[in-house]
């Protein structure tokens, strides 16, 4: 297990190079008003991507989340670049965090992370029929790569590093859409 990064300074940042809040004066159908502020999307969008091995094993990643101050298992995911498609970004994700490419492509829906305040939205996919390729991506170390079978998503649910709500509804997804359970809205 590898030790958590050592935290060396805290400090409030007015404006951020990711995150742009924005204020929104509403008023209800009963009248009321408030003022929301919201985090304002690039409008890129992102990827969260579900790499099979095979039929029944994901690739997950374990990565360090700033965020929880500890290392976190999960899916690849990331921002959209500009000009690329859903399919090219999550391709390109795979290839810089786990070290794969998908010749096969199916995008299962889009998740929001918290709808109250943020407007982002991330497409789910499924990647197939996998094949080696790496791109150098903007990781500060390698990720492991962890594979879980899709049978066995019911005990990722206990694990002490899995709480990262997008990557659990999404190999529930996968699960569900791999079963002929769930197809997504076209």
């Amino acid at each position: 297990m590898r030790s958590l990064p050592i935290i060396h300074a805290r400090r409030s940042v007015d404006g951020s190079r990711f995150l742009k809040v924005e204020q929104l004066d509403l008023e209800f159908s009963n009248g009321v008003r408030r003022t929301y502020e919201k985090l304002k999307s690039s409008g890129l969008g992102a990827v969260i991507v579900v790499p099979m091995r095979d039929d029944d094993t994901a690739l997950l990643v374990r990565e360090y989340g700033a965020g929880i101050e500890r290392y976190e298992l999960g899916l690849t995911k990331g921002r959209l670049d500009q000009d690329e498609t859903v399919e090219q970004g999550a391709d390109r994700e795979l290839k810089e965090e786990i070290g794969y490419g998908a010749r096969e492509m199916h995008i299962l829906g889009t998740l929001s992370l918290s709808p109250s305040y943020m407007s982002s939205m991330t497409h789910v996919v499924l990647a197939r029929d996998l094949y080696p390729e790496r791109l150098v991506g903007d990781e500060p170390e390698e990720l492991e790569v962890v594979p879980w079978k899709l049978s066995e998503l019911h005990t990722l649910l206990a694990h002490p590093e899995v709480s990262e709500g997008r990557s659990i509804a999404a190999l529930f997804m996968a699960r569900e859409f791999l079963a002929g359970r769930y197809r997504p809205r076209v």
